[in-house]
């Protein structure tokens, strides 16, 4: 393993210092022989965290493997992504979760953290094996059936209760199945009627959440609510928390920046669900994340091959990709803009999202002597035009293609070892 010397970097909270990576993490003295990189005028922040990444293995690899799922983490600055269980065998058990844990360790250039399904297949009728997950090498504590509402009220209270003596969470898909049915995939408005596109209404993502919240409350259990899109979701999660609820949310990096606007086209890049907003719906988000009523940003990193997307509009499959322009997103729409600082950014897209998936121990820790070497180096003032055609990824559904935005990383370091370097 390299070790290295990072020359007066300054951290989130404006210090200046330099950083002594020896064995994967960060020490006290320098190490004879480290390899030193000139960080000045560059900021270190602790490595990012996605609660929310789709990886597309086993069952979709010409969308994604774990190995390109997580270069393209690497490439934005992520340390480590929590794989979502809609996978081809669904992940529903204890040995495809470590199984998923295996494809990290093996061909990861981050760390991957298997997310188990909620409902055995994801077919909402049957709980899977929350406890035996839990109990596993891989140790699971975060299960959703994502792509998918848990819809049986009592099914769901019933996966609250399972979860709460290993401190587990349940991370709900919060669309209400018959207000937004299947053909639903524009947001419900004057732009839905006009294009022809069936309405995906905001109510459809709140009444889950007012369910849902009420279900964590009496189960004195763990929510959180998956890529929240709507201001009546973000007043609901707002309520539960003045209540003691123990309820999260996050948002994606598209529900921050993009907006119906982009849908005018019919390109079914910007197909994803829950779908684009209105600009009503876009200020609230943003405020919630400022306040901490939004606790994380998670990216739904959800690569698709071109013959899925390259359909009528309707038809397509929904998602785009999120993992290398997150930070550039945040950066633009919050951080540029006044409303987040660096030592908040840092709190949305690490600590709390590794505090949630429970695995602070490894992830989000401040760049002290004595942390595991998690880090990403950003360049503040860089910026760029978007080009789908430079992605890790295997797919090319990126929503901000020929976008000029902030082109913050410089490099990412994963337990010591350099997973990028632009």
């Amino acid at each position: 393993m390299t070790n290295y010397l990072i020359s007066g970097a300054r951290l989130a909270d404006g210090t200046t210092t330099d950083l002594h990576l020896h064995e994967g993490r960060i020490v006290d003295e320098p190490v004879p022989g480290a390899e030193r990189i000139d960080a000045d005028g560059l900021l270190a922040l602790p490595g990012l965290v996605d609660l929310h990444t789709h990886l597309r293995e086993p069952g979709r690899e010409d969308a994604e493997t774990v190995r390109t799922g997580t270069l393209a983490a690497a490439r934005g600055g992520f340390t480590a992504v929590f794989a979502m269980a809609n996978t081809d065998p669904v992940t529903d058990d204890a040995e495809k979760a470590e199984y998923i844990q295996l494809l990290g360790r093996r061909d990861g250039s981050a760390q991957v953290v298997p997310i188990g399904a909620v409902t055995k297949n994801l077919d909402g009728k049957e709980l899977a094996e929350m406890g035996l997950m839990a109990r596993s090498e891989a140790a699971v504590r975060v299960f959703s059936d994502d792509g998918r509402c848990v819809m049986d009220s009592l099914l769901m209270r019933r996966a609250l209760e399972w979860v709460r003596p290993f401190d587990g969470v349940i991370a709900q898909h919060s669309q209400d199945a018959g207000l937004a049915g299947p053909g639903a995939c524009c947001h419900e408005s004057e732009i839905s009627g006009r294009l022809g596109l069936g309405g995906w209404p905001a109510v459809a993502e709140s009444v889950i959440i007012a369910r849902d919240v009420q279900l964590a409350e009496l189960t004195r259990s763990r929510l959180h609510v998956c890529h929240i899109s709507t201001a009546e979701g973000v007043e609901v999660v707002r309520w539960a928390k003045q209540r003691g609820i123990n309820v999260t949310a996050e948002v994606t990096p598209h529900h921050l920046l993009l907006g119906t606007r982009e849908v005018e086209g019919y390109d079914t890049t910007f197909k994803v669900n829950p779908p684009l907003r209105t600009d009503e719906h876009i200020e609230a988000v943003r405020e919630a994340l400022a306040d901490g009523t939004i606790d994380v940003v998670g990216t739904d990193h959800a690569p698709h091959a071109a013959q899925d997307k390259d359909h009528a509009f309707a038809d397509a499959r929904p998602g785009m990709l999120g993992l290398e322009q997150a930070l550039a997103v945040v950066m633009e729409t919050m951080v540029e803009t006044g409303r987040m600082d660096w030592p908040t950014l840092v709190e949305r897209m690490s600590t709390a999202p590794a505090r949630i998936g429970r695995i602070a121990d490894q992830q989000g820790q401040p760049l002290v002597p004595g942390s595991v070497a998690n880090l990403v180096l950003v360049d503040p003032s860089a910026r760029g035009t978007v080009d789908r055609e430079a992605s890790a990824s295997m797919s090319r559904n990126n929503p901000y293609h020929g976008r000029e935005l902030p082109d913050p990383v410089v490099a990412t370091f994963w337990q010591g070892r350099r997973t990028f370097q632009r």
